[in-house]
């Protein structure tokens, strides 16, 4: 933890200066101090020059922060009265309490004013993110862990002048906060500016590649998922007796039948959809792997759009959200009514529709390339990369109408007969 502690000005003085006194000291054979409160002090040279200063500690040294020069008005630019002087301590002493160094601040002003506009942290990282096609919610996060974890502390640094403690300082804030998870991706994203800025000809090294193992590993979080037969039919059961709103009836109805990521259902839109066809294409905009993805829909599914196109239909979104009909919903909608059905957060999650049916699927002896695919989960090998949206369609229309009336058995109660929603079926 940064120790950081403002000093009296003079040990054994306490008394506040006023203009008069600033005004009429008198230089003498060796510099000498006047003490104001607050740490603040004159110093008071031989030549007749009268320094604004106040002494501090940081991170366990003695400091001084050079505030400046003492005027009486009327004010030169670069000259400070006693009241400015007062004011500026109180802002140093606010920066000291966020535990940042007043001097060291002081200095990446001076050289940040120096810059050309490009030429900065956050400038760089702002056109970086410019370039990027990140789907809505990918770049609103990124954004967001650049104001908040980044841009306060090296945005206006030269990004050829950042080393790795300066950006591991940036980190350590973060990491200090327990939000693990957040530094490590704010290391990551500072990784790619970096990277870029060597790339444009602004930068000659990426600080971040020196901080592998420095920051504390987040553990892995499993997203909570049922599997089990008997609590997936509770949680179905559960999911049609459910008495919200009729949009977010539908919107759970079809999580389960559609294994898609919920952002990517919340985000639906009506003109993706050909109900005659059975099929809903999310165009790659909208998927995290940038490609074009083909979700067959059961005849389930299809029952379930037709019943809600009424009330939706003329709108864009396919689940409009409840404070403007050309927005989605929220993103807690779903969330929140598996919570009111009484599904705890370590129980089920709005992901877990999508374990739910990877583990069944498995088990259930679908191949795991077509499962794989129908998740459009990312390709690990060359030769699974190559293959295209429409890879395995005719395997996964056949396995996702199982895959629906197997869930219909499920939510029925009724026995489950071995084989009958298998790949040989």
């Amino acid at each position: 933890m940064v120790s950081i502690m403002v000093l009296s000005a003079l040990d054994g003085i306490d008394m506040a200066l006023n203009d008069p006194k600033v005004k009429n000291a008198v230089p003498k054979a060796k510099p000498y101090k006047l003490a104001d409160k607050d740490a603040l002090y004159l110093l008071v040279n031989p030549n007749g020059s009268k320094l604004w200063r106040m002494n501090y500690r940081y991170a366990g040294k003695q400091k001084t922060l050079a505030i400046g020069e003492y005027s009486t008005p009327p004010l030169t630019q670069v000259r400070i009265t006693l009241a400015q002087a007062r004011i500026k301590c109180v802002e140093a002493q606010a920066q000291l309490r966020e535990g940042v160094d007043p001097s060291g601040a002081k200095v990446q002003a001076r050289a940040a004013k120096k810059l050309t506009a490009g030429d900065s942290f956050e400038a760089i990282a702002r056109e970086w993110l410019e370039k990027q096609h990140h789907a809505p919610a990918t770049r609103t996060k990124a954004v967001w862990i650049f104001d908040k974890a980044l841009f306060p502390w090296i945005g206006r640094m030269p990004i050829s002048a950042i080393k790795a403690p300066d950006l591991l300082a940036a980190l350590r804030r973060t990491e200090a906060r327990g939000k693990l998870e957040t530094a490590q991706r704010a290391k990551q994203y500072a990784g790619l500016v970096f990277r870029y800025a060597i790339a444009t000809g602004r930068a000659t090294d990426d600080p971040s590649a020196a901080l592998r193992g420095a920051l504390a590993t987040p553990k892995t979080k499993h997203r909570a998922s049922i599997t089990d037969p008997k609590q997936i039919g509770g949680l179905l059961r559960a999911v049609h007796g459910y008495s919200g709103a009729f949009v977010t009836v539908c919107a759970l109805k079809l999580a389960p039948l559609l294994m898609v990521r919920p952002g990517e259902l919340r985000h639906a839109e009506w003109s993706e959809f050909d109900l005659d066809a059975a099929e809903w294409r999310i165009p790659a905009a909208k998927m995290k792997m940038k490609t074009t993805h083909i979700v067959p829909l059961s005849a389930q599914a299809v029952d379930v759009l037709r019943e809600l196109s009424p009330l939706t239909g003329e709108d864009r979104f396919v689940f409009p959200g409840i404070r403007g009909r050309g927005r989605p919903m929220s993103e807690n909608t779903v969330l929140a009514a598996l919570r009111r059905m009484g599904y705890s957060g370590e129980e089920m999650s709005g992901h877990g529709f999508r374990s739910m049916a990877s583990t069944r699927l498995h088990e259930m002896g679908w191949p795991h390339d077509a499962i794989e695919r129908q998740l459009a989960h990312a390709e690990r090998n060359k030769v699974s990369a190559a293959y295209n949206y429409a890879e395995y369609l005719p395997e996964r229309r056949k396995m996702m109408q199982a895959w629906a009336d197997y869930l219909d058995v499920l939510r029925d109660d009724r026995k489950v007969i071995a084989g009958n929603f298998g790949r040989a079926a």
